[in-house]
C-alpha cells in the first residue's frame, strides 16, 4: 500500500490510502515538484531521437492509470515525468489519468478490460498479479526483457520481483515500493524517559514503550486496520513464523498456531494493554495523528517518509519493525503492467515508458520524493542519494529491511482472500471475534475462494 526533503530543497510528500500499501489525496498540502531533469537519465536507457535521414517515427498516445495512495501532492510529479516523457520521446504522448486509490484503479482497470477498452499501461497493486492472470488482462514482458542489453531484472531488488513473477515469466516491473516501517516520536520519548536513538527491538519491548508513552490524548502506538488489515496483520505473521500463501498463489495459511499468537499479540495491545485504539482505526488517519502527536509510535507504509519529514514539527526517528522470532516485513505498493488488446506500437510504447519512469537516477530521485524505496539496487550508488542518504540517514531503513521481508499476500481470486482475511481482522479489533475463530472463518472463506484453483 503505498510511504521529505532532498538538502532540504527537494519536498515531496506520500501517504496512502488506499493501491493497499498504500488514496489519501485530501492529506495533500506540501508544494508540488516538478520530476527530475531530464538530463539526469541515464543515456543508454533512452532510445536515441531520429536523425534526419531516418524515417519518423508513427505517433502513439497511451492511456496511463495510476493510484495514488499516500499523502502528498503526487499528481503533480507524475504528471511532470509523463511530460518530460514526451519531450524525449516527441512521437509518443502519455496520458495519465490519475484513478484514485489503488482499489479504485484495480476495480477502473478490470472494467476497462471487461469492455474491451483496457488502459494502455496502469501502475496496480503488486499482489493483482494472478486475479490480472485470471481475466488475460496483461502481457507478459519476457519478450521486451529479451531485448535489453545484459540482465535487465538483475538490478531490481528480489523481494521487488517476488511479487511480479510466476512460472517463470515476468509480468510486471516494480515502481513505488515499500516496506512497512515504525515511526517513532523522539520528544515523546525524551518525555517518557526513553532514549530517543533507540526504538523498541522486540514485541515486549513495544508493549512497554508503548505503555509509557501512553498519556492522556497521545496514544503509545497506532496501527492501521481499515484499508490494509491484511498488510499490517502480515507484519506480525512474518515475524513470528512464516508468509500467508503458497509461492503459486493457490494456497493460504491463515489458521495456524503461529498466526493465532501473533493475532492475539496485536489485540491484546489494544483490549488489554490499551495502549492502541479499539475498533477500525483508518489507514489515512494514523500518519496524521503521528503528525499530530496523538500517537508517539505508527506502523505505516515508507512511501509516506517524506510526507512525515516535511511536515512533522518534531524531531522523529524510522526503525525496523520490532520482532518476535524474527523480523520481518511484507513489501507493499504498485508495479507497472502493460494490458493485452492494445496494438504492437502501443505495447512498444508503454515498455519504453516503464523503462524510463524506473530509470536508475529517476528511481532514486522518486524515491527521494516520495519515500518510496528506490527499485533498483544501483539508484543507491548515484550521487544524489549518497547526499540524500547521508543528510537523512531514515530513507536507507526500508531498503535495509528488505533483508527481511517477504512477498505481500497475493493470490488468485485476490480480492475475496484479502477480504476474508481482513474483514475478520477487523471484527477482531472491534471486539466481537477471538483470534482463533476469526482466522478459522478467515481460513474457510479462502479456501472456498481458491477451490476453482485447486482442482
Amino acid at each position: 500500500m503505498s510511504a521529505k526533503k532532498l538538502i532540504q530543497g527537494i519536498a515531496f510528500t506520500t501517504a496512502f490510502m488506499t493501491l493497499a500499501a498504500c488514496g489519501n489525496s485530501a492529506n495533500e498540502s506540501s508544494p508540488s515538484v516538478p520530476a527530475s531533469p531530464s538530463e539526469q537519465a541515464s543515456p543508454s536507457s533512452e532510445p536515441v531521437q531520429a536523425s534526419p535521414s531516418e524515417e519518423p517515427k508513427e505517433n502513439v498516445e497511451l492511456t496511463f492509470y495510476y493510484p495514488i495512495a499516500v499523502g502528498g501532492p503526487l499528481t503533480a510529479t507524475i504528471e511532470g515525468m509523463a511530460k518530460e516523457f514526451t519531450q524525449l520521446h516527441p512521437h509518443i504522448t502519455v496520458k495519465p489519468v490519475y484513478t484514485g486509490s489503488y482499489a479504485d484503479t484495480t476495480v477502473k482497470a478490470q472494467a476497462g478490460v471487461q469492455s474491451k477498452n483496457p488502459p494502455d499501461v496502469a501502475v496496480l497493486l503488486s499482489t493483482e498479479l494472478y486475479s490480472l492472470l485470471d481475466m488475460d488482462a496483461i502481457l507478459p514482458l519476457d519478450d521486451f526483457i529479451a531485448k535489453e542489453s545484459g540482465d535487465y531484472l538483475s538490478d531490481f531488488y528480489p523481494a521487488f520481483m517476488a511479487n511480479s513473477q510466476t512460472e517463470g515469466h515476468t509480468y510486471s516491473i516494480p515502481f513505488q515500493r515499500s516496506t512497512i516501517v515504525l515511526y517513532y516520536n523522539k520528544e515523546l520519548f525524551k518525555a517518557a524517559g526513553l532514549d530517543p536513538e533507540k526504538a523498541p527491538q522486540t514485541w515486549e519491548e513495544m508493549r512497554d514503550y508503548a505503555k509509557k508513552l501512553k498519556k492522556d490524548g497521545t496514544w503509545g502506538l497506532e496501527i492501521p486496520v481499515s484499508g490494509f488489515a491484511y498488510w499490517m496483520f502480515q507484519t506480525f505473521a512474518l515475524q513470528n513464523g512464516d508468509n500467508l500463501m503458497s509461492p503459486d498463489g493457490k494456497k493460504v495459511m491463515f489458521d495456524t498456531p503461529e498466526n493465532v499468537e501473533a493475532l492475539q499479540f496485536w489485540a491484546d495491545l489494544a483490549m488489554k494493554d490499551k495502549v492502541v485504539p479499539e475498533g477500525v482505526t483508518d489507514w489515512g488517519t494514523v500518519p496524521s495523528d503521528f503528525l499530530e502527536g496523538k500517537t508517539a509510535m505508527m506502523y505505516h507504509t515508507t512511501g509516506n517518509l517524506s510526507n512525515v519529514r516535511n511536515n512533522a514539527k518534531f524531531d522523529f526517528g524510522v526503525s525496523f519493525l520490532p520482532k518476535s522470532k524474527s523480523y520481518g516485513s511484507p513489501t507493499g505498493g504498485g508495479n507497472f503492467y502493460i494490458f493485452k488488446g492494445i496494438d504492437e506500437k502501443k505495447q512498444e510504447a508503454a515498455w519504453e515508458f516503464i523503462k524510463f519512469m524506473t530509470e536508475t537516477e529517476r528511481a532514486a530521485q522518486w524515491s527521494i520524493d516520495t519515500g518510496y524505496v528506490a527499485v533498483k539496487k544501483s539508484a543507491y550508488e548515484t550521487e544524489r542519494m549518497k547526499a540524500y542518504a547521508a543528510d537523512f540517514p531514515p530513507a536507507l531503513v526500508a531498503r535495509d529491511q528488505l533483508e527481511y521481508a517477504a512477498a505481500e499476500l497475493s493470490t488468485h481470486n485476490n480480492g475475496k482472500v484479502s477480504k476474508a482475511l481482513s474483514d475478520q481482522l477487523q471484527a477482531v479489533m472491534t471486539g466481537t471475534i477471538q483470534p482463533a475463530e476469526a482466522l478459522k472463518k478467515a481460513q474457510e472463506e479462502a479456501d472456498k475462494a481458491l477451490a476453482p484453483f485447486n482442482k
